[in-house]
């Protein structure tokens, strides 16, 4: 099956709206702000900074970005529509934000018109991401930056041994979260290959146990998937999700995904 962020347009309007609020569910977590902060911290942002969030979604790291020191005017760009009308919504009160319809791989700005170029949890969601990358390398000023947040999806797991049956379901879909699960493993390499002078790699471990939310959407899609595609019916599908809140509620449930970042400089010359 293919990344249903990928196809975010195609789907139907309710999938849409549940996905739309997963982004947020997932903005909000306490783990994900903190590393976003990390991220965003090894950024030198220059006085004024003009800056482009590629994938925006509905704008939780652009409306963060709005008000990040030396940032005068920020431009979320997302190719679905109906992320961008939420975006909107939410940044209502912040004017020096704006968001615009665009494909990662094709920007339809000019050259050199960027102080910074963000990309987060978006890279892993895009084919071709080098194609993604020359275009920020094409937009961005001599000395601009690029910093590119993503996960390393290949390391989810929610198992808690050896055949874990919600394990499984995470197993069975892993390619309809995303374009490419082993993308963070090869960052390093595609930034410096799109002629980006790297300052930073990091690496960030999120875990979720008793207070689990983005962790058991992941689950619930999982196990919404695998029944929809006639893998399973109606009573596992709701014998599994029963497990997996039995799990929180028991304090047993554990979820993990690693994630990596990148801060990269275009040289001046």
């Amino acid at each position: 099956m293919p990344d249903v962020w990928a196809a975010f347009p195609e789907l139907d309007p309710a999938m849409q709206e549940r996905l739309a609020s997963v982004l947020e569910t997932r903005g909000a977590d306490p783990q994900q702000r903190e590393m976003s902060q990390t991220f965003l911290a090894d950024i030198p942002f220059p006085t004024n900074a003009y800056v482009l969030e590629v994938g925006c979604g509905t704008g939780v790291l652009t409306r963060t970005l709005a008000l990040w020191p030396n940032v005068s005017a920020v431009i979320g760009v997302d190719a679905a529509p109906s992320l961008l009308s939420k975006a909107r919504g939410l940044a209502a009160d912040l004017p020096n934000l704006t968001f615009q319809e665009a494909d990662a791989r094709s920007l339809p700005f000019e050259d050199e018109a960027f102080d910074v170029v963000v990309f987060h949890t978006t890279l892993t969601h895009v084919p071709s991401p080098e194609s993604a990358l020359a275009e920020a390398f094409r937009v961005l000023r001599p000395q601009g930056w690029v910093a590119v947040f993503d996960g390393d999806y290949a390391t989810g797991t929610v198992a808690l041994g050896d055949h874990d049956l919600l394990q499984a379901c995470v197993e069975a879909i892993a390619d309809t979260f995303v374009h490419d699960r082993w993308l963070g493993r090869r960052l390093p390499a595609l930034v410096r290959g799109c002629g980006f002078e790297i300052a930073r790699f990091r690496g960030y471990s999120y875990v979720e146990t008793t207070e689990a939310g983005y962790m058991l959407t992941i689950v619930e899609r999982a196990i919404d998937t695998l029944y929809g595609s006639g893998r399973f019916g109606e009573e596992m599908a709701a014998a599994l999700k029963a497990e997996a809140r039995r799990r929180v509620e028991a304090g047993t449930f554990f979820g993990h995904i690693a994630y990596v970042s990148v801060a990269a400089s275009k040289p001046s010359s």
